[in-house]
């Protein structure tokens, strides 16, 4: 199987077309003519991915967040994302990045929501043809915020989680937007949103959503998106069953509360 037709597959999958505007997806590094016979799949190529990939024998690494986000002036052992690059040409690994296509049209925030008990959802923040980032909807049942923190908890391995609330509130209607959801919760407030699930809160942001009536849980960054490789292994295989093995890395939280 060559990059390219995997490539093509992705694309059906999560079109590159509906990545915002300030994103970088798509095949990064590498020749889209190359053989493919081991898939890698991360949430990040970080150091320790690369290691796990190398390890694997990957052909092909596939990572939600981009390694290249603005453009590279240089690409040498001086920069963390250069030692990156050039590890990835000399190992001949095609990289590509399925970002803000894959919160869009793969729809991230369905994936989450198919995991936690709601009734119904739509779509948060529409962008086009009925595709956008979140969702928002109803609880099979009004429940305590506390039951709810200890489902993420338990449905996404989630050691902890941040709580802008009183955990014995009852709520109903909740939002979820996976990654960073600060520039959204506006929307959820408008749409009378209980509660919002989300990551990368900082403490004014958790406290002004308060004073506007909502509660926020804060489940990290990676702690939701980490679906995107157990989704992702799913569909690969699915597709082309034993003509190409797909490795998954090591989920790990990428921090730790001490």
């Amino acid at each position: 199987m060559k990059c390219k037709d995997i490539m093509v597959f992705l694309d059906k999958l999560a079109p590159l077309s509906y990545a915002e505007s300030w994103d970088n997806v798509g095949l990064l590094v590498g020749d889209s003519e190359k053989e493919i016979k081991t898939i890698f799949l991360a949430v990040d190529a970080t150091d320790r991915v690369l290691d796990e990939a190398c390890e694997a024998g990957a052909d092909m690494l596939i990572t939600h967040h981009p390694l290249i986000f603005s453009g590279l002036k240089s690409v040498n052992e001086d920069h963390f994302i250069g030692r990156r690059v050039r590890r990835l040409i000399r190992r001949d690994i095609c990289y590509c990045a399925m970002h803000t296509n894959f919160d869009i049209a793969g729809d991230m925030a369905g994936i989450v929501v198919a995991k936690l008990p709601f009734w119904k959802s739509k779509v948060l923040c529409e962008t086009a043809n009925g595709f956008g980032l979140g969702r928002i909807g109803l609880l099979e049942r009004p429940m305590h915020v506390q039951e709810l923190v200890e489902l993420i908890k338990e449905r996404f391995d989630i050691p902890n989680v941040v709580l802008y609330g009183e955990k014995e509130h009852m709520v109903e209607r909740v939002a979820v937007l996976p990654g960073s959801g600060k520039a959204e919760i506006e929307e959820a407030v408008k749409q009378s949103a209980d509660l919002m699930v989300t990551g990368d809160i900082d403490h004014h942001v958790g406290i002004d959503a308060l004073a506007k009536g909502m509660m926020l849980i804060d489940a990290g960054h990676y702690g939701l998106e980490k679906v995107f490789v157990e989704y992702m292994k799913h569909s690969l295989e699915k597709e082309w069953g034993g003509s190409i093995c797909v490795k998954t890395e090591q989920i790990t939280q990428p921090f730790t509360i001490l």
